[in-house]
């Protein structure tokens, strides 16, 4: 049995990009819509620090120096929590009203892996932006095409390999890492249309079982490394849009919700909010931070 519990009284409009700081034992995440980035202490549920960047923001990672590397509509800064400075060390090569950076995930090798959503496009448009790699010296450099709205990146902790979502597409795939950082070999791994969901964000467990938040029918599921379902848990909010595991001991699961994400809407009392999953029976494991640093 599971037990469902909501974490403090933040309400996001769009509540995104849960990240455990396993030194802090503390919770962060965004509300992407809002701009507000939260360090949250999950005992209380109330909010340690808050912080205001340009919104939309589509993701953060933890930078290795204590500063946070924020992606933005159109870039990618690297963000001071203490003086508050943002500087930009990165920007998409293309442009449009309807397209804007996404999720990101922080790399083993220190880089940044982030992606686009080009949403409401024309009949058979191809979606422009993809998915792009910040290295370690802020060279920013796409690695694939083709991608409608990128989700959910993350690595296997069993094969190496980087997972990431196309949510317009219903559909994960999984790309190699070469040692020099960059993406390879694309391959489809598994679609989630029988659902009726698109895949949002997700995770690993420590097993290889990928965790995703089926943002169209209020629950999250887990698939094991071969693709076949685990666990499907429904949750008491309409659109769960990402989770990751937390805790003292990497038990229990934070999941990010939506109550108004400009497409996506939902006033139920839960919507928005931060929910606590315990007793899945499964741990998370210490995730990569980001190593990025400006050249001298």
């Amino acid at each position: 049995m599971v037990n469902i519990e909501s974490v403090g009284t933040i309400r996001a409009a769009l509540g995104e990009c849960p990240v455990w700081d396993i030194e802090k034992q503390q919770l962060w995440f965004m509300d992407g819509r809002a701009g507000h980035i939260y360090l949250l202490d999950p005992v209380t549920g109330e909010p340690v620090l808050t912080y205001k960047v340009p919104a939309p923001a589509g993701s953060f990672a933890l930078n290795a120096d204590g500063r946070l590397v924020v992606a933005l509509k159109e870039e990618v800064a690297l963000f001071d929590p203490v003086s508050g400075k943002l500087e930009v060390i990165a920007r998409l090569d293309e442009h449009h009203p309807n397209m804007r950076l996404n999720d990101g995930e922080a790399m083993p090798d220190g880089s940044f892996v982030v992606g686009t959503m080009h949403v409401f496009r024309e009949e058979g448009q191809a979606p422009l932006g993809g998915l792009y790699r910040l290295a370690r010296d802020t060279s920013f450099e796409r690695q694939d095409k083709g991608i409608g709205v990128t989700n959910g990146p993350c690595v296997s902790p069993l094969d190496g390999r980087f997972y990431v979502s196309d949510s317009s597409a219903r559909s994960i795939f999984s790309y190699g890492i070469l040692p020099d950082g960059s993406l390879t070999d694309r391959r489809a791994f598994l679609n989630t249309g029988m659902y009726d969901s698109g895949p949002d964000g997700c995770c690993f467990d420590e097993q290889g079982g990928l965790w995703t938040a089926l943002v169209h029918i209020g629950a999250i599921a887990r698939f094991g490394p071969d693709g076949k379902l685990t666990h499907k848990i429904d949750v008491p909010v309409a659109h769960p849009a990402s989770l990751c595991f937390g805790g003292t001991d990497l038990d229990e699961l934070f999941v990010t919700s939506i109550s108004d994400s400009g497409r996506l809407r939902a006033d139920g009392p839960f919507d928005g909010m931060v929910l606590r999953i315990r007793g899945t029976g499964m741990q998370g494991f210490a995730l990569s931070k980001t190593r990025i640093c400006m050249p001298a």
